[in-house]
């Protein structure tokens, strides 16, 4: 995955970060935990990159389990 062309989800806690983090590696959904890139902001400072094409899996297998305040691509 390149540096840039990516997503990001933003997340209200590190601990709803790391539970989107859990469900993803166990559906084996390709992804990235990094800092909140500075021009955005959030109230948690991690967030998780992804893939623009990744965006559909990724958001099915959230729904209903993690709550997502953001959907950014940067």
């Amino acid at each position: 995955m390149s540096a840039s062309g990516f997503c990001v989800l933003l997340f209200q806690s590190v601990s709803q970060a790391m539970l989107a983090e859990k469900i993803l590696k166990q559906q084996e959904i390709p992804h990235k935990v990094i800092p909140v890139p500075r021009q955005i902001s959030s109230d948690c400072g991690v967030c998780i990159r992804f893939s623009p094409d990744k965006r559909p899996q990724i958001e099915s297998a959230l729904t209903g389990k993690v709550e997502v305040l953001e959907v950014c691509a940067v």
